[in-house]
């Protein structure tokens, strides 16, 4: 398309090609008083005389054939990969012997949706939601955590002193009957589903007495900055099915509502949260103990509360839409 103070515009064209086809003004002429070369004088006046004013008009660049542009039986096979299979171009190509570069550009001809936008389970768009209000719903997960040797694991000391420090870290942890392994931690996460307001502990495992208990101090915070919890969701562990959860959030009013089997990303706010968690907090610097890195956990979740933008908020702050999340009002 012409640029609005380009020298010929469609209506610069049709003047130049009637100067030279009506009044016969010779092309140097034409092309000097219009300030263009001769060929571009001698190209509009052609048109002119084939088209008449329909021909000033901006054309397709695309060429007219294509020899080396796949067929529509190979196009339909990629196609046909990636919704029965749901692969990525670099698979594709290697399946039907072709380039990563051009498969990605018969996806995108065909305005197929990315894979990080799918729904595994069923390779539909991910359909996402967003409660209206602070305490609506409130989402809770649990994720196991390795524990940090003292003297420092593999990423301080290296392979082998590492191991060394955790077998002798290992040897001082009493034995557990239930809940996390030896040397692993739980982490107990509470987010709210409108501001991303998240609220996490670390505990020793996962029995219904630990996750009761994290609930009863995770409903508590959101209290005090002016959050009532009125529903909250978690997966299907045995946590949550124990009577003891039951009867905590029916003493509490609460409602309850369980993810479908197999599909966590119906609770993906706190599983995106506690990806998050792990990069930016558990691995972000080489710790040299457990208690370093634990020493450093409610400084990352105020700076992930009330400093670090949120790419779901629009760049927004979750205390930008808790207003007494300091708790001072």
């Amino acid at each position: 398309m012409a640029h609005s103070n380009a020298p010929l515009t469609p209506t610069g064209r049709l003047r130049l090609a009637r100067c030279v086809v009506e009044d016969g003004w010779p092309l140097r002429r034409a092309a000097e008083r219009f300030q263009v070369s001769p060929t571009t004088a001698w190209r509009w006046a052609d048109r002119y005389r084939r088209y008449g004013e329909t021909g000033m008009t901006d054309r397709s660049s695309r060429p007219h054939s294509n020899p080396n542009r796949l067929s529509t039986r190979t196009e339909r096979r990629i196609i046909k990969v990636r919704l029965a299979r749901r692969w990525g171009p670099a698979r594709i190509a290697y399946l039907l012997g072709l380039n990563p570069s051009t498969v990605h550009r018969v996806l995108a001809r065909y305005r197929l949706a990315r894979l990080a936008h799918l729904d595994r389970a069923t390779g539909e768009p991910v359909r996402r939601y967003e409660r209206s209000r602070p305490g609506e719903l409130v989402h809770i997960d649990i994720k196991k955590l390795g524990n940090i040797p003292d003297g420092g694991g593999h990423r301080v000391a290296g392979r082998a002193q590492g191991r060394r420090n955790g077998r002798a870290s290992q040897a001082l942890t009493p034995k557990r009957k239930s809940g996390a392994k030896i040397g692993s931690a739980c982490l107990h996460t509470a987010i709210d589903d409108h501001s991303r307001t998240a609220y996490t502990e670390i505990l020793p495992d996962q029995t219904a007495h630990s996750a009761v208990g994290f609930a009863a101090r995770a409903i508590a915070h959101f209290a005090g900055i002016g959050v009532a919890v009125e529903r909250i969701m978690t997966d299907n562990g045995a946590c949550y099915n124990s009577l003891a959860w039951r009867d905590f959030l029916r003493g509490k009013a609460i409602a309850h509502k369980r993810t479908r089997p197999y599909r966590p990303q119906t609770n993906g706010k706190v599983e995106r949260f506690h990806r998050t968690l792990v990069d930016e907090w558990a691995y972000a610097r080489p710790y040299r103990s457990e208690a370093e890195r634990r020493e450093a956990l409610p400084a990352f979740l105020h700076w992930y509360n009330h400093h670090r933008a949120h790419t779901a908020l629009r760049g927004q702050t979750p205390a930008a839409r808790v207003h007494n999340l300091t708790g001072q009002y």
